[in-house]
């Protein structure tokens, strides 16, 4: 740009682009990697995360089904894109509501990874292979409908937090 007295200013950098995402492990990869992304499609481009703990990691206590779920883990994340210290977020569609508050859009949905479940145990290498009562951990209400229908003789047992509390929770008992 050039200034009034003929001399050329310099450039200003662009301030970078900030992503807002929960801190958890799986949250942090999905924001890095759109991150990434963005990089690679954008050369110069800065971008930065700002991680944030929703009520939804607070509140682990109590069953999603009972609090209502979806909500609770993006609110945060919208205020930060009100109030600007965001310019976008990253959520897994999973956990955005079905209708979006005035002002906010699903803009971008990356391709979908793997869909499939996993069963994870330090014991046994498969679902049919437990014995009667054993108790299997899920905190999503769809899952827990499908075991139950699948597996009648299991336990199926509310399991809240990111994948280190339950693989933390699964090696404790």
């Amino acid at each position: 740009m050039v200034a009034a007295d003929g001399s050329i200013a310099p450039v200003k950098p662009l301030e970078p682009l900030v992503i807002a995402t929960r801190e958890s492990r799986l949250a942090l990869w999905q924001a890095e990697h759109v991150k990434a992304r963005l990089e690679a499609a954008h050369a110069g481009l800065q971008v930065r995360l700002l991680g944030m703990t929703t009520e939804g990691d607070r509140k682990l206590d109590v069953t999603l089904a009972k609090i209502g779920g979806k909500g609770l883990f993006v609110k945060e994340l919208e205020t930060a894109l009100e109030d600007g210290r965001a310019h976008l977020a990253v959520h897994s569609l999973k956990d955005v509501p079905a209708e979006l508050p005035a002002g906010f859009a699903l803009a971008c949905v990356m391709a979908r990874e793997d869909p499939r479940d996993a069963f994870i145990s330090n014991r046994y290498d498969a679902l049919h292979a437990l014995p009667d009562g054993a108790v299997v951990g899920t905190s999503s209400l769809r899952r827990e409908v499908q075991l139950r229908a699948r597996y009648p003789q299991l336990r199926i047992e509310p399991l809240r937090g990111n994948l280190d509390t339950r693989l933390r929770k699964l090696d404790e008992g």
